[in-house]
């Protein structure tokens, strides 16, 4: 099999895993348990799976993923209000330039304002990235931020399109495939995406 093909089966299959997940996550009892099953199966992903983002020496003393204990205190479920219109274009180098709109935002209790994004290429989606306090801190999260939702790769905690709100649990912040591997082009948080608290739950950086 032509490797090109490979690769694009590998990154499927991955995409279908994820996919699995989070709807795993979804239909969990409780958002503890969602999270414990969370983190068990994005550790075997970043170990195992063909597509992992983590370099083959990174695999070798691989121990685990740095996610915090889950608090209930940095789950919410918010309304997505009006934003002043706007977009930004990010190219990568795989699929080209990848256009975001802004179609509204969050405000987060005792927290800030987050953007919420939307692809307005082919398959469409929300993205809605953050970049905290303790982003480029030791011990702390990734320089350049991590994601809470991208619906279009999976990542969604849940919706109601009738109420207009949107679930955002910090718990299961995650860091981009860049974070692991210099060869990824990731959209980072945008300016109204990054928050002046720390937010010490998710998944943390050592790097």
């Amino acid at each position: 099999m032509d490797s090109t093909a490979r690769t694009a089966l590998e990154v499927a299959d991955w995409r279908r895993r994820v996919f699995a997940l989070y709807a795993a996550v979804r239909h969990a009892d409780s958002p503890e348990e969602a999270h414990e099953l969370w983190r068990i199966e994005r550790d075997e992903l970043m170990l195992h799976h063909a597509a992992t983002p983590l370099l083959p020496d990174d695999r070798v003393m691989f121990e685990g993923l740095p996610i915090a204990s889950y608090d209930a205190a940095w789950r919410f479920e918010l309304p997505i209000l009006e934003a002043e219109p706007g977009g930004f274009d990010f190219a990568t180098g795989t699929d080209g330039v990848v256009p975001f709109e802004r179609v509204g935002r969050v405000e987060i209790p005792d927290t800030g304002s987050l953007d919420v994004w939307r692809l307005t290429s082919y398959g469409g989606g929300l993205f809605v990235p953050v970049r905290d306090a303790l982003a480029g801190q030791p011990d702390g999260t990734y320089g350049g931020g991590r994601y809470l939702i991208d619906t279009i790769k999976g990542a969604d905690l849940g919706a109601d399109a009738a109420r207009g709100t949107i679930v955002l649990d910090f718990n299961f912040a995650y860091n981009p495939s860049c974070a692991y591997d210099p060869a990824w082009a990731c959209p980072l948080a945008q300016p109204g995406n990054v928050l002046d608290v720390a937010i010490p739950v998710g998944e943390l950086y050592g790097g």
